[in-house]
C-alpha cells in the first residue's frame, strides 16, 4: 500500500496509534500505565529537597516524585509549575522542567520566551509572510512574557484553524500561569496516543479511526512482533534488539549472505531501519550497536547513512561514536516508555 496511513485503535485495552508509510510501520504510540505521569503533563509541584553537588532538586508530585535538573536556589516547600519531560528509569524520579510548552498541532505557546517564530521547515516565503501576520494578530492574546511558535503543519492549514489553535493554547497558558495553589496537583494532563498522533504526525493520505482499525490493517501482529528481539532486514540479514537495565544492545547479523560486502550491506540496512525500530519499541537511553564485520574505511559512510536516518527522527538522538572494541554508541532521549511496559500481559498488568 502506497502513501501514508494513520490508524487509531487499541492494543490489549490500551489506546494506540500507528503510522504506516508505503506499507511499513514507521511509528507506534501505545498508552502507558495510567499511574505514570505522561510526558507533556503540567503539574503544580512542591520542592522537597535539593540535590547537593548536582544543582538539581527533588519535587513532590501527587503520589510521586520528580527530578528537576536546574533546581539550584529553590527552597524546600516552594510551589512551582513544572512539565514532565520524559519517563524515568526504574527506581528513579520522573524528569521535569520549569520551561513550560503549550503545544498544539499548529502552534506552541512559550511562557518566559517572548517573540514570534516560525518553524524552519516553512520554506515558502509568501506563506511565511501570511503566517507572521496571523501570528502577530493572534499573539496579542498571549500571556505577558510569552512567545509563540508556528509549527510546520501551519503551512497547509486554514488560517482560521491556526488562529483557533493559538487562542486555545494562549487561554490554557493564561489559566495555568495564574494558578494560585500551593499543594501538589495535576493541572494539565499529557496527551494520549491519539492526541499525540493528531498533534505531531504529518497529514495522512488515509486516516482510520473506526473501531477495529488495528485489526483491519494487520497491525496487531506487527505490534506483537515488536515484543520479540528479532527484526528482519533485507537479504536475510537481521537486527537483534535487546534492552537491559544499563543499555540497549543491538546486534547486526548478515544472515545467509556470505559475500565480501555482506557486512557492509547489513550495516547499511540496519542504519536505515534502526530509528523506526527504536521508535516503535519505545527504547531510549544508551544504545550500543554491535555491527557486522566491515572494513574500517567504510565506517564514515555508515555514520553518514545513520545520521541521515536520524535526521527526521522526532526523538532526540546523539551519535557518541566508536568504542575501542568496535561498537558504535548512541545516546537517545527517554521520551517514550518501552513497548513491553505499555502492553499489559494477558490476565494482568505490565
Amino acid at each position: 500500500m502506497k502513501g501514508r496511513l494513520i490508524a487509531l485503535g487499541e492494543m490489549r485495552g490500551r489506546r494506540a496509534a500507528a503510522l504506516i508509510k508505503d506499507g511499513e510501520m514507521t511509528d507506534l504510540l501505545v498508552e502507558p500505565p495510567r499511574d505514570l505521569p505522561r510526558p507533556g503533563a503540567i503539574y503544580r509541584a512542591v520542592a522537597d529537597r535539593p540535590l547537593k553537588g548536582q544543582g538539581g532538586a527533588i519535587l513532590r508530585l501527587p503520589g510521586g516524585r520528580a527530578y528537576l535538573r536546574q533546581g539550584k536556589g529553590i527552597s524546600p516547600g516552594t510551589p512551582l509549575l513544572v512539565q514532565i519531560a520524559g519517563y524515568a528509569e526504574p527506581g528513579k524520579a520522573v524528569p521535569a522542567t520549569t520551561r513550560l510548552l503549550f503545544r498544539s498541532r499548529h502552534a506552541i505557546v512559550t511562557p518566559g520566551a517572548p517573540g514570534i517564530n516560525l518553524s524552519r521547515s516553512l520554506t515558502d516565503e509568501e506563506r511565511r509572510v501570511a503566517l507572521r501576520e496571523i501570528a502577530a494578530e493572534a499573539g496579542a492574546q498571549l500571556p505577558a512574557g510569552a512567545g509563540l511558535i508556528l509549527r510546520s503543519a501551519a503551512e497547509t492549514a486554514a488560517d482560521d484553524a491556526i488562529a483557533d489553535d493559538v487562542r486555545a493554547m494562549a487561554d490554557l497558558a493564561a489559566q495555568v500561569l495564574a494558578d494560585p495553589g500551593r499543594e501538589p496537583e495535576l493541572l494539565v494532563e499529557g496527551p494520549d496516543p491519539h492526541e499525540t498522533a493528531w498533534r505531531d504526525w504529518p497529514e495522512p493520505d488515509t486516516l482510520d479511526a473506526a473501531d477495529g482499525a488495528f485489526e483491519r490493517h494487520g497491525l496487531v501482529e506487527r505490534v506483537e512482533a515488536l515484543l520479540h528481539p528479532h527484526a528482519p532486514l533485507p537479504s536475510g540479514a537481521g537486527l537483534w534488539i535487546e534492552p537491559t537495565r544499563a543499555l540497549v544492545a543491538v546486534d547486526v547479523n548478515t544472515g545467509p549472505d556470505t559475500s565480501l560486502a555482506a557486512g557492509l550491506k547489513a550495516n547499511i540496512a540496519a542504519a536505515r531501519a534502526l530509528p523506526a525500530q527504536l521508535r516503535c519499541r519505545g527504547l531510549g537511553g544508551q544504545i550500543a550497536l554491535d555491527l557486522a564485520p566491515m572494513p574500517k574505511k567504510d565506517r564514515r559512510g555508515f555514520e553518514q547513512i545513520l545520521r541521515a536516518s536520524l535526521r527526521a527522527d522526532p526523538v532526540e538522538t546523539a551519535l557518541a561514536g566508536w568504542t575501542p572494541l568496535g561498537l558504535f554508541e548512541l545516546q537517545r532521549r527517554r521520551d517514550r516508555l518501552p513497548l513491553s511496559a505499555c502492553l499489559p500481559q494477558p490476565g494482568g498488568q505490565p
